[in-house]
C-alpha cells in the first residue's frame, strides 16, 4: 500500500506540475505585419544583418521593427557568466573584434533604425569589462547615424566603477541594467551577479545624470511581496523606467517556469509602479527589456 500510495502521490505531483506550467492563451504571439516591418525584414535579409530580435525569437520583433527599433549584441556571443535563465553560450570568449563597432553602426544605418538598443554578453575576462568597445560602438553609431537615439543595456562590469564611468561619459540617451529577479532568487537566477551591486550600478548611473532603466522577470517563484519590494528597491535608486515580463524557459536545461503571471496582475504592477514614481512602466506577459524602447526617450 505504501508503494502504491507513493507512486500515486508522485504521479499526482507530476500531473499538477505539468498543468501548472502549461502555457496560457495570453502568451500567444502576433505574427509580424506592416509595411515598416517588411522593409526592415528585406534589409536584414539582403545585407545578412544580425539582431538579437531575430536570433532571440523575440515575440515583439514585428512591432518593434515597425516602430524603427532594433536590438544588437556586441562583444561576441560567448558569455563569461552562466545565468540560469539565459540561453547565451557560456565559456571562454573570443578576442575583442576591433571592427565590431563599425559593423554595428553600419547595420543601424542600413536598417534605418530610429532607436537602437545595444546589449552585450558579460566580459569578465577583460580588464575593462568591454567598456571601451561600448564607447566605440556608441560613437560609431552617432557618427554614421546622427539622428539615431540609443539605449545601452549594460552589465555591472563586476563592480569596477571606473568602467561604468566610461558609459556615463559617452552619455547614451538611456542606460539600462536589469535586476532580473528578486533578492532571494538572485543567486539561483544570476549566479555570478549580486543584487546590491546591480542597485549600486543603477545608483551611480543616475548620480552621473543618466536616464536609467531596469527589468525584472516574473514567474520564477517570487512572491507578490517580493516583487513589490524589488520595485521599491529600484525606486530607492531613482530608476526612471521599469519593465516587467514573463520568464519563459529557453531550454530544458534552464530554470523552469514556476508560474505564469496573469495579464491582470501585470496591470496591477504597472499601476503600482506609476504610483511609486517610475516615469514609465512596461508590464505584461510578452514584455521584454527593449519593448517600446523608443517611447522611453520621450516620456517625461
Amino acid at each position: 500500500m505504501k508503494a502504491d500510495s507513493g507512486m500515486g502521490d508522485k504521479a499526482t505531483r507530476e500531473a499538477v506540475q505539468t498543468e501548472r506550467v502549461k502555457k496560457p492563451k495570453w502568451l500567444r504571439v502576433k505574427l509580424p505585419i506592416g509595411e515598416n516591418y517588411k522593409k526592415v525584414r528585406a534589409l536584414v535579409d539582403e545585407h545578412k544583418l544580425h539582431t538579437i530580435c531575430e536570433s532571440g525569437s523575440c515575440p515583439n520583433m514585428g512591432e518593434c521593427w515597425g516602430a524603427g527599433t532594433a536590438t544588437f549584441m556586441i562583444l561576441g556571443n560567448i558569455c563569461t557568466r552562466s545565468c540560469g535563465f539565459c540561453a547565451v553560450k557560456t565559456g571562454r570568449p573570443l578576442p575583442v573584434d576591433e571592427f565590431e563597432p563599425g559593423r554595428v553602426a553600419h547595420s543601424v544605418k542600413t536598417m534605418q533604425v530610429k532607436h537602437a538598443v545595444i546589449t552585450s554578453v558579460d566580459r569578465d575576462d577583460l580588464p575593462d569589462g568591454g567598456a571601451d568597445t561600448w564607447v566605440q560602438t556608441v560613437k560609431a553609431i552617432r557618427h554614421q547615424s546622427p539622428g539615431t537615439t540609443m539605449e545601452t543595456l549594460i552589465p555591472d562590469f563586476g563592480g569596477k566603477w571606473e568602467n561604468l564611468q566610461k558609459i556615463i561619459d559617452v552619455a547614451p540617451e538611456i542606460v539600462s541594467h536589469n535586476l532580473e529577479t528578486v533578492r532571494r532568487l538572485t543567486k539561483q537566477v544570476r549566479i555570478q551577479a549580486k543584487y546590491d551591486r546591480s542597485l549600486e550600478a543603477l545608483f551611480r548611473l543616475k548620480k552621473g545624470g543618466m536616464r536609467t532603466k531596469s527589468g525584472v522577470m516574473l514567474g520564477l517563484g517570487e512572491t507578490d511581496q517580493e516583487i513589490i519590494e524589488t520595485m521599491e528597491d529600484l525606486r530607492s535608486v531613482s530608476v526612471d523606467i521599469l519593465t516587467l515580463g514573463q520568464y519563459l524557459q529557453p531550454t530544458p536545461k534552464h530554470l523552469p517556469v514556476v508560474e505564469f503571471v496573469t495579464p491582470e496582475r501585470f496591470e496591477k504592477y504597472r499601476e503600482l509602479g506609476l504610483q511609486m514614481g517610475f516615469r514609465y512602466v512596461e508590464s505584461g506577459p510578452l514584455v521584454r527589456s527593449s519593448y517600446h524602447a523608443e517611447k522611453h526617450i520621450f516620456e517625461q
